[in-house]
């Protein structure tokens, strides 16, 4: 039994070392990166002072546009990447879903390169809206650009952290769900989304629910690659999740086959 225990001591000064490694290795990653990714405003309200570009070129206040249940997404409309992807996959939800767009939500597509401009986001519009096989309002699904300060307002309000690389940017893919007052509730990660995790955040937010996100493991175990324009598996989080679950089967079985001998000594 003293083994045992020796043994059960040190494995976890090994874990404890590992882990410590790992988050260095983290830290130093993510300075050099910025803190590239979403980092969650649950709670938080959109400012009231945004002012962005709508379609045809007319000045928006962005909050006015909020007064039902409403999907942001983030953006650029010329992205070789995830961009693309991401915008199908909430056309393809509101193909899918039984709401209603305009009526039980809205959709807000917002572009973060503040040199794209609103005959862009129009033409990106009409391309979207081809692909839906439903009519929806033309209100219903609006994209929008800004200049930087505004562009900058938004998305430090939603927790999008990004940047540029040449004449590209590293982004994370997610949506963002507000309530009628712009009231941040719920993030959906990745770039295709299941209709009932879609519809109950929506009927959350019109609830005025808000809720952490459960489904986070494409932010915890991959990371973008600029080169290959695509997400990689990082490798080293993986590694300290797998060990974290290791190490609780250990103590579990550990700890059943103390009791076990303990068991059989009475």
């Amino acid at each position: 039994m003293r083994k045992l225990n020796h043994f059960i001591k040190l494995f976890f000064v090994a874990i404890i070392l590992f882990l410590n490694s790992v988050n260095v290795h983290s830290q130093d990653s993510t300075n050099s990166k910025l803190e590239i990714g979403i980092y969650e405003r649950l709670g938080q309200k959109i400012p009231d002072d945004i002012i962005l570009t709508d379609e045809k070129g007319q000045q928006v206040n962005l909050k006015s546009l909020v007064n039902k249940p409403t999907i942001f997404t983030l953006v650029y409309f010329r992205c070789p990447g995830i961009c693309s992807p991401l915008l199908n996959g909430v056309s393809q939800i509101m193909n899918r879903i039984d709401m209603e767009p305009g009526k039980d939500f809205d959709v807000i597509t917002i572009s973060f390169d503040p040199t794209e401009k609103h005959e862009l986001a129009a033409s990106k519009k009409e391309s979207y809206f081809t692909e839906l096989n439903r009519k929806i309002p033309d209100n219903s699904w609006r994209f929008l650009t800004g200049d930087s300060v505004n562009v900058h307002k938004i998305t430090d309000a939603l927790g999008f952290k990004y940047q540029r690389q040449g004449n590209d940017y590293m982004h994370s893919a997610a949506i963002m769900v507000t309530n009628k007052d712009g009231q941040i509730a719920r993030y959906l990660y990745g770039v295709e989304f299941l209709p009932f995790d879609f519809k109950m955040a929506v009927t959350e937010a019109s609830e005025g629910k808000i809720l952490p996100s459960v489904n986070r493991l494409m932010k915890m175990c991959f990371s973008f690659d600029p080169e290959g324009r695509k997400y990689v598996l990082n490798v080293t989080r993986v590694a300290g999740a797998f060990i974290l679950l290791s190490l609780g089967i250990f103590i579990g079985f550990v700890t059943f086959k103390k009791k076990k001998i303990t068991t059989k000594n009475i």
